[in-house]
C-alpha cells in the first residue's frame, strides 16, 4: 500500500498561497496533510488561514511565531486563532508504512527556535552543515524528519534519517508530497513562482532596494 502525504510549512497568515497548495494536494489524491508549524506571523489573514487547514484536517504543530502570537494577545478575549493555536502540539511522531515520521518546527526533540540550516543564502548545500546534522542526528530513531523555520527548501538524507522541509508557502513559493513507504518527495511550485530554495530577509531588503 503506499501513503501520500502532503507537506506545507511556514504559512505565515497569508491564505492564497496556502489555498493553492491545499487544492494540490486535492488533484494529486494525498491521504493525509500535515504543517510544521508557523500559522500565524507576518500577515493579517490567520483565520481564513487556519479555516482552510480545519476544512482540510491538516495535522499541524506549533511554530515560535505562533507562541509569539499567544503571548502578544494572552490579555485579550478568546478567539477562536487563540483556541486553535494554543490546542497545537510541539511534536507529531507516527508510523505510516512502517515509516517512523516525527516533525517538530525547528529542530528535534521539541523546539521552535533555531533550526536546521543546510543551504546558503543562494540556497547552495553548505556541506559542513550537511556533516553537523548527519552527526546531530545519529542516535536519532526515525525513518524521516520533518521541519519547517528555516525557509530553505530541501529534502536530504542524514545517515539513517531523511529530513524534509518542504519550505514556506509564502516565501519560497513551495509545497511537497512524500510518498510512503517509496521515501520519495516531489516539490511543487506556488502562485506562478518560482521556487526560491532559501529565503531570508537580508538578501530579501537588499533585492527590493
Amino acid at each position: 500500500m503506499t501513503t501520500r502525504i502532503g507537506l506545507l510549512s511556514d504559512v505565515h497568515a497569508k491564505s492564497a498561497p496556502v489555498a493553492e497548495a491545499l487544492s494540490i494536494f486535492e488533484r494529486e489524491r494525498v491521504d493525509r496533510i500535515i504543517c510544521p508549524g508557523d500559522i500565524a506571523g507576518y500577515f493579517d489573514e490567520l483565520k481564513p488561514v487556519i479555516d482552510l487547514l480545519v476544512e482540510y484536517d491538516c495535522e499541524t504543530v506549533i511554530g515560535n511565531h505562533d507562541q509569539a502570537y499567544l503571548a502578544a494577545y494572552v490579555e485579550e478575549a478568546e478567539t477562536p486563532e487563540k483556541i486553535f493555536l494554543r490546542a497545537l502540539p510541539e511534536k507529531l511522531a507516527v508510523s505510516i508504512e512502517g515509516k517512523r515520521i516525527y516533525m517538530v518546527h525547528a529542530e528535534p526533540p521539541a523546539s521552535q527556535h533555531g533550526g536546521i540550516k543546510l543551504l546558503d543564502v543562494d540556497g547552495q548545500l553548505i556541506p559542513e552543515h550537511k556533516h553537523h546534522w548527519k552527526r546531530q542526528l545519529q542516535s536519532f530513531d526515525y525513518d524521516v524528519l520533518i521541519v519547517g523555520h528555516t525557509h530553505q527548501v530541501f529534502v536530504e538524507q542524514l545517515g539513517e534519517v531523511l529530513v524534509i522541509n518542504p519550505g514556506s508557502t509564502q516565501f519560497n513559493h513551495s509545497c511537497m508530497i512524500l510518498t510512503l513507504p517509496e521515501m520519495t518527495v516531489e516539490t511543487f511550485a506556488l502562485e506562478g513562482k518560482r521556487v526560491l530554495k532559501s529565503w531570508n530577509w537580508g538578501k530579501f531588503i537588499h533585492n527590493a532596494e
